[in-house]
């Protein structure tokens, strides 16, 4: 699988020209990919003005987002503010090139910016399947905060590749990192970290340090602080002969989320 991912400064709250942004990047770049991962609020930055900023199921972001499937024939995944029955959700949305699309709510509500008092918390994990090129793949997309609570993402579903998209700003950028390595060596999958980078419009500087790891913890691609597309391909076949050789999955323990 090719996987390719965007980092670069988000303009605050401004869907349209973040849009714009990501084509041009796409359009420079001339390159073709399976999946295309996009940070966390990927149209208006870690943004709390859910009223100005939220759009429906139905709304232009996901309407782009289809159309980027298609043109790129590839997964497009990122997370974007919805207003659903009176409710906001940090929603990443897995947009498959035939328009069809799976959701995931953001699970853990950040409560050091106060997103819990703006947003309501998912409640479901999302597993996606997606065959490319005759492999099936599983994946497991996740959000942000999610990163720090190994018990959400741990590796029940036999999933391959598990990914983070982000606004991680860039004084915690360390544990940002340590992290990504800890989840992808614990469950034994590549693992894809997508940050943004610049400064938001409450004045959080980020630093970007997006990467794709290997199921050892060894990283495949790593893009600094630098703005760009960036790619990585991936193995499934290596991947289960590790798991093959290292069994460890095979005594993790079992358990219930509420």
């Amino acid at each position: 699988m090719k996987i390719a991912y965007i980092q670069y400064d988000i303009a605050w709250e401004s869907p349209g020209e973040n849009r714009q942004r990501i084509e041009g990047m796409l359009e420079d770049q001339n390159q073709s990919f399976d999946l295309l991962v996009l940070p966390e609020m990927f149209t208006t930055g870690f943004s709390m003005n859910t009223e100005k900023n939220s759009e429906t199921m139905d709304g232009p972001t996901l309407l782009w987002m289809s159309r980027l499937a298609s043109k790129y024939e590839s997964v497009v995944t990122g997370s974007i503010i919805i207003e659903e029955e009176s409710s906001y959700y940090n929603r990443l949305i897995w947009m498959r090139q035939d328009g069809s699309y799976e959701c995931y709510d953001k699970r853990h509500l950040f409560t050091l910016a106060k997103e819990h008092h703006h947003f309501s918390a998912g409640r479901r994990k999302l597993v996606v399947e997606m065959n490319v090129r005759g492999i099936d793949w599983r994946v497991c997309p996740l959000i942000c905060y999610d990163l720090r609570f190994p018990v959400w993402s741990r590796n029940t579903e036999d999933y391959d590749l598990l990914i983070y998209v982000a606004n991680w700003p860039q004084k915690r950028e360390f544990a940002w990192s340590q992290l990504l390595i800890a989840r992808a060596i614990e469950n034994q999958c590549y693992t894809v970290g997508v940050n943004r980078v610049g400064t938001d419009g409450v004045s959080i500087p980020y630093s970007g340090q997006s990467v794709v790891l290997r199921y050892d913890g060894q990283c495949i691609v790593e893009s600094g602080s630098y703005q760009g597309v960036f790619y990585a391909n991936v193995l499934k076949e290596k991947m289960v002969g590790f798991r093959r050789a290292y069994g460890f999955l095979r005594d993790r323990d079992n358990f219930s989320v509420k």
